[in-house]
């Protein structure tokens, strides 16, 4: 199980200057909605916003602590 902070802790790792909202959509601590906003992301499409996030999660996600994820992702002037 990995908690909601862990899943904000990580992304905010690979993409410090991200506003992250996670929110655990079973009680399992394994399906989460998770928003992030990062400047990051300016001129990249969805796809590659996506997995920019997936890099800072890829751990979880292959050891299945996450086992399901709904992402939103954006830049700030979004």
């Amino acid at each position: 199980m990995i908690t909601p902070q862990q899943v904000e802790e990580m992304i905010k790792a690979e993409l410090p200057d991200a506003q992250v909202q996670v929110q655990d959509l079973t009680g399992g601590g394994d399906h989460y909605q998770v928003t992030v906003v990062s400047s990051q992301f300016a001129g990249k499409g969805l796809v590659k916003q996506h997995q920019l996030v997936y890099v800072a999660l890829q751990q979880a996600m292959s050891t299945e602590a996450i086992h399901a994820l709904a992402l939103k992702t954006s830049t700030p002037e979004a």
